[in-house]
């Protein structure tokens, strides 16, 4: 594996997609794996990153939304009271709370393929598998895993505007990033 300073995976991420991330994010990404997903328009949405950061760090959250439309979006969503209601619903509704848990189960095993991480066992993030703390891990879960495995990650997906049709994302009309 060829590797840069921040420990991203050279072999398997195009340095001009982590320079799109740079930009994104106002810092270099850390530990990237792969792109998980891209929006519409073409860009890095969700980062795969590796389970220990370059000093040593454990770092448990596999799936790292980037792109600052859709991550405003999520962040909307947030502030509405959506965690708390579907924490609730985790509490009342055994199907979904079976459905979470796999999530979860899912999250971690896709993790485990990157490494062994001992002070992170069993940790996935976003609250999994008992709440919800963080929808942005969840959406990025969702968007990199694809529909159906993250049930409250696919709920919450479903509720943001199409944010790639705003800027700083490509201009559908004119093809060009802005």
């Amino acid at each position: 594996m060829r590797a840069d300073d921040q420990g991203n995976d050279l072999d398997r991420v195009d340095p001009a997609d982590l320079e799109t991330v740079h930009r994104q994010l106002g810092r270099p990404a850390r530990a990237t794996v792969d792109v998980a997903h891209r929006c519409p328009c073409g860009g890095p949405t969700v980062l795969r990153t590796a389970p220990r950061l370059p000093g040593g760090t454990p770092f448990p959250t596999s799936y790292y939304a980037t792109c600052p439309r859709l991550t405003g979006a999520i962040s909307t969503l947030e502030s509405s009271g959506l965690m708390a209601q579907m924490s609730q619903r985790l509490l009342e509704d055994e199907d979904l709370a079976a459905r979470y848990r796999a999530a979860h189960d899912d999250y971690l095993a896709r993790r485990a393929e990157l490494g062994d991480v001992p002070e992170i066992e069993g940790i996935s993030a976003g609250g999994m598998p008992t709440r919800v703390k963080c929808l942005h891990v969840l959406v990025a879960h969702s968007l990199a895993a694809g529909p159906g495995v993250n049930p409250l990650g696919d709920e919450a997906l479903d509720l943001l505007p199409e944010w790639w049709h705003v800027r700083p994302c490509v201009d559908a009309d004119q093809g060009s990033e802005r």
